[in-house]
């Protein structure tokens, strides 16, 4: 689990490197293409928030692993089925838990 997380972080640093190059080169594009360089770099932002917040995700997740807690639901303890955790690495609650989460919000 520890390696795919790992493999997660390194494969989304190199990939959200090169949209901020390309939306940074689309920005000093001619003023006619101006919207569309516009649209495409507030896409990139957006998808490097994104991915951020999976990084913190999996810097959680590689916390939990050191820490013994992995795999362990934070909000009523009991183990995340290993289909779940291969699915999402970074699952922090169980299925039960998440839904009644995402309830609340």
């Amino acid at each position: 689990m520890r390696r795919d997380l790992l493999d997660r972080i390194r494969a989304q640093r190199g990939g959200a490197r090169s949209r901020v190059e390309s939306a940074v080169d689309a920005r000093d594009m001619a003023s006619d293409d101006r919207a569309k360089a516009d649209e495409e770099f507030d896409l990139s932002v957006a998808l490097e928030e994104r991915e951020a917040a999976e990084l913190l995700a999996i810097d959680s997740a590689l916390k939990r692993v050191a820490d013994g807690t992995y795999g362990l639901c934070l909000q009523c303890g009991v183990s995340i089925p290993t289909a779940r955790l291969h699915a999402q690495p970074t699952a922090e609650r169980c299925v039960e838990c998440q839904a009644k989460m995402e309830e609340n919000d």
